[in-house]
């Protein structure tokens, strides 16, 4: 069962949460960030990549930096940017993006639950990555960003969401810069508290979808808070971390596409040659190429749009992780002939989310890299099934839209 409680949450103020609600830290790099948050003193931003309230100069880990993160939300919690609610709530939280809507809940679910597996996960992480949050939590005495998890839809709890949403009104709703509604309702009403918790202890288990580092970061702090109160209960708010949860049939996974600097030595005809052997090759001549299935495989080259299709051979698995689209171009390209052995750690490639669309793949190899290939995205059911096998996925394997904004919630760790 999967323990999740509502919390006393911070958040902001009615009539700046437009100017203060950011996107997720790891979506963009340091001067993006500081970019993005030029002018507007309200961004949480400046929270959650408090490196752009530095010198430029200043390695971003710099402990001043986390220190500076804690400095700028005290003080957007005392100038009343940020309110802090009376009691523990609940949340519903709704995003529209292309017309498309997800409804989740937002509470904080336990660190035993994701020590325990209750809580799945599908990705490796880190280390770098984890410290990094581990900082920022830690500094600021709260989780700053919201681990994105789902579960397998549940007709009860979408009765209880529906019901609320249809009787109550929103304490948010606007539309940021990219187009994508967020709203808000608050629920704070013991009854449907209780409701909501019982229902989740019948749910077996919560999956990630998004926010690895995030969530390993908050168990660490988690523990490391256990071993500086040794007399602990368990109850304490450093025992949970703060997380959105949607139903499954909500999601949107799109494509994660990758593009290469060089083909390892080999020329165009070359290349083609090489991975005759295990694709099917064919010229595309109406504009870039999509996959529509899985196993097919859109390839740009010296101007040119592909269709690749996996042959038999390398598609007949019996292991979830081996006949996912991701690892088959591992497995059978990238790796063997491009010598990429190691994606997260090669310099030579690089991952481009599908929000951007296949335009971005032609734009990079236009402009120096050599080869791009576009995705059929991984599904939530394909994410599941590796994560209930204990498996984990090729990296850069799914692209979830939309993203949780940062700063909409932040969750106390005392």
């Amino acid at each position: 069962m999967a323990v999740v409680r509502p919390f006393k949450g911070i958040r902001p103020s009615k009539d700046l949460v437009e100017k203060v609600a950011s996107l997720p830290y790891d979506v963009m790099n340091r001067e993006e960030a500081k970019n993005m948050a030029n002018g507007n003193e309200y961004s949480f931003l400046h929270v959650v990549r408090a490196e752009i309230d530095v010198e430029d100069d200043m390695d971003q880990y710099n402990p001043i930096v986390y220190k500076t993160a804690r400095k700028n939300l005290d003080k957007m919690i005392d100038d009343k940017i940020l309110v802090t609610e009376d009691k523990p709530c609940y949340y519903i939280y709704r995003q529209i993006m292309f017309g498309r809507v997800q409804t989740g809940i937002v509470g904080c679910t336990s660190i035993d639950d994701y020590m325990n597996n209750v809580i799945k996960k599908h990705e490796f992480t880190r280390p770098a990555k984890e410290v990094d949050r581990i900082n920022n939590f830690d500094y600021c005495n709260a989780n700053t960003a919201p681990i994105f998890l789902t579960y397998r839809k549940n007709n009860e709890l979408n009765t209880i969401i529906n019901d609320y949403i249809k009787f109550n009104k929103p304490i948010y709703n606007f539309t940021s810069e990219d187009d994508i509604t967020h709203i808000v309702w608050a629920i704070n009403g013991d009854s449907i508290v209780d409701n909501i918790n019982n229902i989740f202890k019948n749910i077996d288990y919560l999956y990630i979808a998004d926010g690895h580092h995030r969530s390993a970061s908050s168990v660490k702090v988690g523990l490391k808070r256990r071993e500086e109160n040794s007399d602990y209960t368990g109850e304490e708010e450093f025992n949970y971390f703060l997380s959105v949860i949607f139903p499954d049939e909500d999601l949107f996974i799109m494509d994660y596409n990758r593009v290469v600097k060089d083909l390892n030595g080999y020329t165009v005809e070359e290349f083609i040659n090489k991975i005759s052997n295990k694709f099917i090759v064919e010229e595309y001549s109406q504009g870039s190429y999509r996959p529509d299935k899985k196993h097919t495989f859109g390839m740009y080259l010296d101007g040119k749009w592909y269709k690749l299709t996996a042959k038999d051979s390398i598609t007949n698995k019996e292991n979830i992780v081996e006949r996912l689209d991701v690892a088959i171009l591992q497995d059978n390209l990238l790796g063997p002939i491009l010598n990429i052995e190691d994606p997260r750690t090669d310099k030579r490639i690089d991952f481009i989310g599908g929000i951007r669309g296949l335009e971005e793949l032609e734009k990079r190899v236009d402009e120096g890299m050599k080869v791009a290939f576009s995705m059929y995205p991984t599904t939530i059911d394909d994410l599941m099934e590796v994560a209930d096998t204990g498996e984990v996925m090729p990296p850069k394997s799914t692209w979830f839209e939309p993203k949780l904004r940062s700063g909409l919630f932040i969750h106390r760790l005392s």
